[in-house]
């Protein structure tokens, strides 16, 4: 895996950026990024809303992203950062892909599945497993998701 950035927090501050936009279209402010190398090939966002589809999150559209750009449904060498803990159908869908690894930056305690509710990613019962890291700009991308819900509340 060819990832030297400065850091991590490079790509996950480009994964906030698209929670922001997410936030912006009155989305639930979630945004992904998938690596490949040095290059970001995939960038996503919450579309739940915009697009009547319960499947349409971040993860799930970078990873359709991704694997049209690489031209193979596999992503091996591949790195995803998103600002909060896959649920279970992304974490299902990132197994099936074989991605590498996943940072992720807040925890979710309701739907979490990289460890908070269950773990998908390392369930040594399935056919891969994904390396995992937790906690990348968790107070940034926490705040971002609370701040969110706090005005949803407000209407």
């Amino acid at each position: 895996m060819d990832i030297d950035f400065q850091s991590h927090e490079v790509m996950m501050r480009e994964a906030l950026k698209l929670a922001r936009r997410a936030a912006d279209a009155d989305e639930v402010p979630v945004g992904a990024v998938i690596v490949h190398g040095r290059d970001i090939i995939a960038r996503a966002y919450n579309q739940v809303e915009m697009l009547k589809d319960p499947t349409a999150h971040a993860e799930m559209i970078a990873i359709t992203q991704a694997t049209n750009h690489l031209g193979s449904k596999w992503l091996h060498e591949c790195v995803m950062y998103v600002t909060i803990e896959p649920c279970s159908m992304c974490s299902g869908a990132l197994v099936l892909a074989r991605i590498e690894k996943v940072f992720f930056g807040a925890a979710d305690p309701k739907t979490g599945a990289c460890g908070s509710v269950i773990d998908i990613l390392r369930n040594k019962d399935l056919n891969h497993q994904v390396d995992v890291a937790g906690g990348l700009l968790k107070d940034e991308c926490g705040a971002l998701m609370s701040e969110f819900f706090k005005k949803k509340r407000k209407k």
